[in-house]
């Protein structure tokens, strides 16, 4: 092989090579905004007071966990307990989610089937016939499965 077929061939390896980097930061990037994308429709589907369309974003499992002042474990415990104390549109009141960071978890093979998300919430609401503002913080486990980004466990305080 001759010195500039040789040259070639290694600048098309490392090309190549490059390819495969900006594929893994296009992925990140499409994992990310999927994520932020659940996230705007569940505070869209929560400001129209539709508590069972907010819990598409959660992995209809027994195992899924949502901790606040208490830890309850099962998507139909955590909807059941949304149901209770967001019974109408006024207790749901208006959601906003802000100063998100997305963590992407890969494996020890680069694949991402985990990711952890960071942020505040706010929500302006009637509780008991008076108006009510609730401020807090979440981090979020969420895992990629067949039916898209779900959190498998919920701490917002």
């Amino acid at each position: 092989m001759t010195g500039r077929r040789f040259f070639l061939l290694l600048g098309t390896l490392l090309a190549l090579a490059g390819l495969g980097n900006v594929g893994s930061a296009m992925a990140a990037a499409s994992d990310a905004t999927a994520i932020r994308q659940v996230m705007d429709q569940q505070q869209a589907v929560w400001n129209r007071g539709d508590v069972v369309s907010f819990m598409h974003g959660y992995k209809d499992a027994p195992d899924t966990t949502f901790v606040g002042t208490g830890v309850r474990k099962g998507y139909q415990t955590i909807l059941e307990s949304y149901r209770k104390h967001y019974a109408n549109k006024a207790q749901m009141g208006r959601l906003t989610f802000s100063d998100f960071d997305v963590r992407l978890l890969p494996d020890a093979h680069g694949e991402v089937r985990y990711a952890a998300v960071t942020g505040r919430f706010h929500l302006d609401r009637t509780a008991h016939g008076e108006a009510a503002q609730d401020d807090g913080v979440f981090s979020l486990l969420w895992e990629k499965t067949a039916e898209g980004w779900k959190i498998i466990l919920d701490h917002s305080s």
